[in-house]
């Protein structure tokens, strides 16, 4: 632990990473909350500036993660949801049939959902895990670079 970086500096730089939560309270919020106490701490000191920009840059590299998912699963999706039906049509779905009486059956669009949400799911997991080892780590006064990041603000 750096004995120059103060227990002040320790604590806004904790507080970077810990108010990407603030997402599940309001939209966007892991990009407001972490950009506004960034640009109001980030002159203090280098350690308050590095910590805030991978902030921002890793919740910017799980945004860029979760479109590049969704830009993948798109046309997968309609490549073989399409081969269903005969015709196409958005406001007559006549081919569409509910079945509970003969158990589970596999589709295409099932094993769709399920890629997603798991990709969403580990998408989650990591934000979680390196935002409160990245917390901690600037709770001890080190600097911490997130893994699998890329680095939009320098």
């Amino acid at each position: 632990m750096d004995s120059a970086i103060t227990k002040h500096q320790r604590n806004v730089a904790t507080v970077l990473h810990v108010s990407t939560f603030s997402k599940y309270f309001f939209p966007l919020g892991n990009f407001i909350v972490p950009i506004i106490f960034w640009s109001i701490y980030k002159k203090e000191s280098d350690f308050i500036d590095h910590h805030g920009k991978e902030v921002i840059n890793f919740q910017l590299s799980l945004l860029c993660y979760r479109i590049a998912g969704a830009m993948l699963l798109f046309p997968i999706s309609i490549i073989f949801g399409l081969h269903h039906f005969n015709t196409w049509d958005m406001f007559h779905f006549t081919n569409i049939s509910i079945n509970f009486g003969d158990g589970f059956h596999f589709h295409h669009g099932t094993f769709i959902g399920i890629l997603a949400g798991l990709g969403h799911l580990l998408l989650f997991a990591v934000n979680i895990a390196y935002t409160i080892i990245a917390a901690m780590k600037a709770n001890e006064g080190q600097r911490y670079d997130y893994p699998f990041t890329f680095r939009f603000i320098k």
